[in-house]
C-alpha cells in the first residue's frame, strides 16, 4: 500500500508522447512544481494539459508550453502568458476555453462517473456553438460533457504513505477534483506522514484516488503579480 516514489522524475516516468494530463493549480498557486519540472526534463511532447490556466510566461506551466511540448491546451483563463498568446495566433497551439465553473464541473463528472451535466453558462455565447441544448422550466441549457485523462498531476500539503490528501488553501482549487477524474493521479506532497496520524475527518480526497506519491523539494511557490503597499 506504500505509494511513494523515490523522485519526481520516477513518477511521470511512463507518461507518454501524446498522453492527456491535468494539472492542478490556480494561477501560479498549488502548481505541481517537481512534476511540472521532471516532464519538462523527460522531454515528453504532443501533450493535451487540462488546466485552469497555462501559468505564466516562463513560470508554472508556461516552461512546458515554451518548450513546445504541450499541443493542445483545455483551459479556462489564459492571460498571464504571451508566449500561449504567441502560439495559438500562430497556429502552433490548439486551444479550447471554457468558463471556469464548467471547467471544474466538467472535471468533477468525471470522476464521479456522470456522463454529462446541463448548465445555462455560455447559452448565446460563442461556447454554445455545436452543443446540444434543452430548455428545463423555461431557461436554455448547454450539455456539457466530463474531462478525462490518462493523467493527473496535483500538488497537495499532506499526505500519508497510502496516499491520503490534505490541502491546504488555494491549493485545493482544481487539484482536489482532478483526482479521480484520470486513469492515474500523481500527488506531489510536501510532507508525508505515517499512516494512521492523519485524522479521518481531515482527509480532503482518500487514498483510494492516487497511484502515485512523491515528496517535493526546492519549491519557489512564485507569485504572479507582488503588490505592497506604499
Amino acid at each position: 500500500m506504500n505509494k511513494t516514489r523515490p523522485s519526481a522524475d520516477d513518477a511521470i516516468r511512463d507518461i507518454p508522447d501524446g498522453a492527456t494530463l491535468m494539472v492542478g493549480g490556480f494561477g501560479l498557486c498549488g502548481n505541481p512544481e517537481n512534476l511540472i519540472a521532471a516532464l519538462n526534463r523527460k522531454g515528453v511532447k504532443g501533450l493535451t494539459v487540462i488546466s485552469n490556466n497555462c501559468g505564466t510566461t516562463d513560470l508554472g506551466l508556461g516552461v512546458l508550453l515554451e518548450a513546445r511540448q504541450i499541443r493542445k491546451m483545455v483551459a479556462s483563463y489564459v492571460g498571464e502568458n504571451k508566449e500561449f498568446e504567441r502560439q495559438y495566433l500562430s497556429g502552433e497551439l490548439e486551444v479550447e476555453l471554457n468558463p471556469q465553473g464548467t471547467l471544474a464541473e466538467r472535471i468533477r463528472a468525471a470522476a464521479a462517473g456522470i456522463g454529462g451535466f446541463y448548465t445555462a453558462t455560455g447559452v448565446g455565447t460563442q461556447v454554445a456553438e455545436g452543443k446540444e441544448t434543452r430548455v428545463i422550466a423555461g431557461r436554455e441549457y448547454l450539455l456539457e460533457l466530463p474531462l478525462q485523462a490518462d493523467f493527473a498531476l496535483v500538488k497537495a500539503w499532506k499526505a500519508d504513505a497510502w496516499g491520503n490528501l490534505v490541502f491546504r488553501k488555494t491549493m485545493r482549487n482544481f487539484n482536489a477534483v482532478m483526482c479521480g477524474a484520470a486513469k492515474v493521479t500523481i500527488a506531489e506532497v510536501e510532507e508525508i506522514v505515517p499512516v494512521g496520524e492523519l485524522a479521518g475527518d481531515a482527509i480532503h480526497v482518500p487514498s483510494i484516488y492516487v497511484q502515485r506519491l512523491v515528496k517535493g523539494k526546492d519549491y519557489v511557490k512564485p507569485i504572479e503579480r507582488r503588490t505592497v503597499r506604499r
